[in-house]
């Protein structure tokens, strides 16, 4: 690996998460290897990467059990196997009486150097029969979270983190390059929202934003926008993948944040 190079080869994984855990790592595991073979050296996975449950008990069962150690232990097997980074977009764990959003920073030696908890919760009224109140069931983070990379220092959102833009300027003004946000944003607000927020977080910053995305139906009245993206710090999309389950990779110039940052000196504000 080279440390001084300001190129990156990134993957973002594209999946339809269900309810069960051992299902959702063996697609996950396939497409981490496939993305591996193809020459990626950071692969960033969506939020719920481990599950997706319509059921609030069984979530909640399901997440305090073994197979949560295991999909994460798998995982951090593969990173240092191959001397990848991986960032698991989030893992729903069983956090006191609640549950936690976590996301998990792995490095190529398979060492978890950073976690995130989604600090915005997600209670919305969309209609009457589209409601979400994550509050009720989620413990939310209270810290910002960087991390140092061999390309550069990173930043770490979840989803509905991206309607909250001071997070954003905050994690550029720390010396962010990238920003991550894996995401299972719904189909009815991603349709509306999703590219358009994204976009402006990646302008705003003049930074990568780097956002793996669910995909489809998960279960009756749970459906996801797709749209995983890479946009660059001028606002152009790198690479996206709008439908299905599978990869999405590109290799991205770092030089192009400072020269951003230059031309466009809004953090200095």
């Amino acid at each position: 690996m080279n440390k001084k190079s300001n190129k990156l080869k990134i993957a973002c994984i594209q999946i339809n998460s269900k309810s069960n855990i051992n299902k959702n790592l063996e697609v996950v595991e396939v497409l981490i290897n496939s993305a591996i073979k193809k020459g990626a050296q950071f692969i960033a996975t969506p939020e719920n990467t481990n599950i997706m449950h319509p059921n609030k008990e069984k979530l909640v069962l399901a997440c305090s059990n073994k197979d949560n150690t295991n999909f994460l232990n798998r995982i951090q097997k593969i990173a240092k196997a191959h001397s990848v980074w991986i960032l698991l977009g989030s893992l729903i764990i069983k956090n006191s009486s609640k549950l936690s959003n976590r996301s998990y920073l792995i490095n190529n030696k398979g060492i978890i150097i950073s976690t995130y908890d989604k600090i915005h919760m997600f209670d919305v009224k969309l209609s009457d029969k589209e409601i979400y109140n994550e509050s009720s069931l989620y413990k939310n983070g209270k810290k910002l979270k960087t991390a140092k990379t061999p390309w550069a220092k990173v930043g770490l959102s979840i989803c509905y983190d991206l309607r909250f833009p001071n997070m954003y300027r905050s994690l550029a003004k720390l010396g962010c390059k990238i920003i991550f946000i894996p995401s299972a944003f719904t189909k009815t607000t991603g349709k509306a929202h999703w590219l358009t927020l994204v976009k402006a977080r990646a302008i705003e910053n003049g930074c990568f934003i780097v956002a793996p995305a669910q995909y489809g139906r998960h279960y009756a009245g749970r459906e996801t926008f797709g749209n995983s993206i890479i946009v660059s710090p001028w606002g152009t999309n790198v690479k996206i993948k709008k439908k299905g389950v599978g990869i999405m990779m590109a290799e991205i110039n770092l030089a192009e944040v400072d020269a951003t940052q230059r031309a466009i000196p809004s953090l200095k504000a």
